[in-house]
C-alpha cells in the first residue's frame, strides 16, 4: 500500500529538473531529499520537519565504488537507505536505478529488485538474528525469491560462504559464536547472496579492529572485481576510504558539499569543510607538522538549519552572502564538483 505523501513531501516533490537516463551508471540521484516530521502538542501535530537528506545528487557508474563521508549525523546512512527504499517514501528528487524510478516502481516488482540492491549494515552483530544458524539467514533470503533450485541449494550456499572466507561446518552455528570480523563476512556473504548489482555498505568496518578492517576491505574488493559489483561505501575513515573509494562524496548537514574523483579530492580538496576534514586524517610520522584546521562551534540542527549556505557558521572563509545565499553546485575541475560561493564564476 502506498505511503500518503507529506505536505512537505508536496512543497519539494517538483524542485527540481529531472535527469536523463546514462547507461553508464547503474545509479542516479538528482535532489534526494528526506524529510522527517517533528510531533508535537497534545494531538501529535507536526511542527516541523529534521531535514536528514536536503538535496543530494550524484553519480555512480558500474563496477565502481564511492566513498561517502562526513561527520555523525549529516545524513550518510540516511542516504543509503533511501535510495534503497528502506526509510519510507522520499520528500523529493529522483533515484535511478538502471534507469528505473526506484520509488515508481510498484510493490510486486520492487520486491524483485530487491534482489539487485542490498545493504551491508554496520553493526554485523545486530543485524543477525541470534535465533538462527548462519546457514539460514544467508540462504533465508535466496530461498524466498527462489533464486536457485532446492537440489542445488545447499552447494550455492556453500559456495558463497567459501568466496567470503567462510567454511561450510559453520552453517550450523549461530552468531554469537563468531569473532566481530566473521560476522562481518556473513553480513557480506548473506547480501551477496542474492547476485546484487550495488550494495550500499554502511559502515562495515568500523566496528572492527585494524587488521580485519583490512582482511574486509581486501575481501570487498575482490568481491567486486568477480562479481562486477557497484559499492556506495559510507564511513568516516577517510583512509579506508581513499584505499577502496573510485570516486568521494562529502556530506554535511544533509547537503553533498564537495564530489569528485579520489585522487581530485585527496590532492586538491575544495571546500572548506572538506579541507577541515583531512587535516585530521592521522600522518604516520612522529616527526610530521601537523596543520590542524579546527572547525569552530557545533554542527547546527538538521530541524533548524541555518540560512543561506549551512556550513557558514563554522565557516573561517564566510562571506555576507554566504549568510543569504544558498550556493549551488559547480564543476570547477572535469568531474570535481563542489558547493561553495568562493568558486562562483
Amino acid at each position: 500500500m502506498a505511503l500518503e505523501k507529506t505536505k512537505a513531501a508536496l512543497a519539494v516533490e517538483n524542485d527540481f529538473t529531472p535527469v536523463t537516463y546514462d547507461p553508464q551508471y547503474i545509479l542516479m540521484v538528482n535532489q534526494l531529499k528526506k524529510y522527517f516530521p517533528i510531533k508535537g502538542g497534545m494531538i501529535s501535530k507536526t511542527v516541523g520537519y529534521v531535514k536528514a537528506v536536503d538535496g543530494v545528487t550524484f553519480n555512480l557508474k558500474r563496477g565502481t565504488t564511492m566513498g561517502l563521508v562526513g561527520e555523525s549525523g549529516c545524513g550518510k546512512t540516511t542516504t543509503g537507505r533511501t535510495i534503497l527504499r528502506l526509510s519510507g517514501e522520499k520528500t523529493g528528487g529522483q533515484v535511478l536505478f538502471n534507469g528505473q524510478e526506484v520509488y515508481d516502481i510498484p510493490n510486486k516488482e520492487m520486491r524483485a529488485l530487491r534482489t539487485k540492491m542490498q545493504i551491508i549494515f554496520q553493526d554485523p552483530f545486530s543485524s543477525l538474528s541470534p535465533r538462527l544458524p548462519v546457514g539460514e539467514i544467508i540462504g533465508e533470503a535466496v530461498r524466498e525469491h527462489n533464486l536457485v533450485p532446492k537440489e542445488d541449494f545447499d552447494d550455492y550456499i556453500d559456495q558463497v560462504m567459501d568466496d567470503c572466507g567462510l567454511q561450510p561446518f559453520h552453517k550450523d552455528r549461530y552468531p554469537h559464536e563468531f569473532s566481530g570480523g566473521q560476522r562481518q563476512r556473513i553480513c557480506i556473504a548473506r547480501a551477496l547472496a542474492l547476485n546484487p548489482e550495488f550494495v550500499v555498505c554502511d559502515e562495515p568496518v568500523s566496528a572492527l579492529d585494524v587488521s580485519i578492517q583490512a582482511q574486509i576491505i581486501n575481501l570487498l574488493k575482490e568481491l567486486q572485481e568477480k562479481r562486477n559489483l557497484t559499492y556506495l561505501f559510507i564511513s568516516h575513515d577517510l583512509s579506508v576510504v581513499e584505499h577502496i573509494s573510485d570516486t568521494v562524496g562529502v556530506m554535511y548537514l544533509g547537503n553533498l558539499v564537495e564530489y569528485g574523483a579520489t585522487a581530485d579530492i585527496f590532492k586538491h580538496p575544495l571546500h572548506p569543510y572538506t579541507k577541515a576534514l583531512f587535516s585530521a586524517i592521522p600522518v604516520p610520522d612522529p616527526t610530521a607538522k601537523m596543520n590542524r584546521i579546527v572547525l569552530e562551534g557545533s554542527i547546527p540542527s538538521p530541524a533548524n538549519p541555518p540560512a543561506g549556505c549551512k556550513f557558514h557558521t563554522r565557516c573561517a572563509n564566510c562571506m555576507e552572502r554566504c549568510k543569504h545565499e544558498v550556493p549551488v553546485q559547480r564543476e570547477v575541475e572535469p568531474g570535481h564538483f563542489v558547493v561553495c560561493h568562493l568558486y562562483d564564476q
